[in-house]
Order: C-alpha cells, then sequence, then structure tokens
C-alpha cells in the first residue's frame, strides 16, 4: 500500500481478530444498556442514548479548518480523540459505582457511562479507531 493510498484510506487497518473482539463487547455492552434502561426507566433511558450519541458530538470541536474525505480537521483531533479512548467512560463508571448509595443509586450516569463505551466499541469494531495529529486513521 503506497503512502497516497493509506492517506486516503478512511478506516484503520486493525486486524480482523481485534475488532471483532471489539464486536463482541459492543454486543455484550449493548444488551447491558438496554436492560438497564429498561430496568430503572426514568432519565436512565434519555442519558443511555445521550452517552452513544455524544463522542461524535466531538466532531463540531474545531471543525472549521481545512480536510478532505476521511480527515478530521486537525483543531477536532484533539477533542475526539479524547472521547474516544475507554479510559473515559471507565473511570466515569468506577467513581459512579464507588458514590452509589445502594442498589439503583446513580443508575442514569452509570448509563450514559456503559453507553458511551458501547460507541467506542462499535467505532472499533468498525475499522473507526483513534485519529493522528493531520486527522487520518492511525
Amino acid at each position: 500500500m503506497t503512502s497516497s493510498a493509506a492517506r486516503e484510506a478512511t478506516r484503520s487497518s486493525t486486524p480482523v481478530a481485534v475488532r471483532a473482539a471489539w464486536a463482541l463487547l459492543g454486543a455484550f455492552l449493548l444488551v447491558w444498556v438496554v436492560f438497564e434502561m429498561i430496568k430503572h426507566a426514568g432519565w436512565v433511558i434519555p442519558l443511555g442514548v445521550l452517552g452513544f450519541v455524544a463522542p461524535d458530538l466531538s466532531f463540531f470541536v474545531g471543525a472549521s479548518g481545512p480536510h478532505r474525505h476521511g480527515q478530521l480537521p486537525r483543531g477536532t483531533v484533539g477533542a475526539y480523540n479524547l472521547v474516544h479512548r475507554p479510559v473515559g467512560p471507565l473511570a466515569l463508571m468506577t467513581v459512579v459505582a464507588l458514590l452509589a448509595d445502594g442498589p439503583g443509586q446513580n443508575a442514569a450516569p452509570f448509563t450514559f457511562g456503559l453507553a458511551w463505551l458501547l460507541h467506542i466499541a462499535l467505532d472499533r469494531s468498525l475499522g473507526y479507531g483513534l485519529r493522528t495529529a493531520d486527522g487520518w486513521q492511525r
């Protein structure tokens, strides 16, 4: 693959086995998120949906820079990479779990974190990973 062909790629070259593992995790997380939404209802449902959608809102941060198809503007890359790392939702879920007063307490922010992690797992399973400083797939 030439360097120009690599730059034109819109998806990463992550091995199929790794992408399959992310897909398996995504399937597990999808079932867990839906379970939590049904079990707790109320604010858990909209926060679960928001948790799934919110990471892609990073596309709007600094989106006015020049870029080509498949490339993020340089101003967007930092925010995109920050919210597409699993450590963010895992930290949120850990803090929420430690601060919970009992079963069912803080279910909405915990489900937000689960849905956020689901988004990351599905992106990785489809080949959309972190970006280079230029905005291209790694």
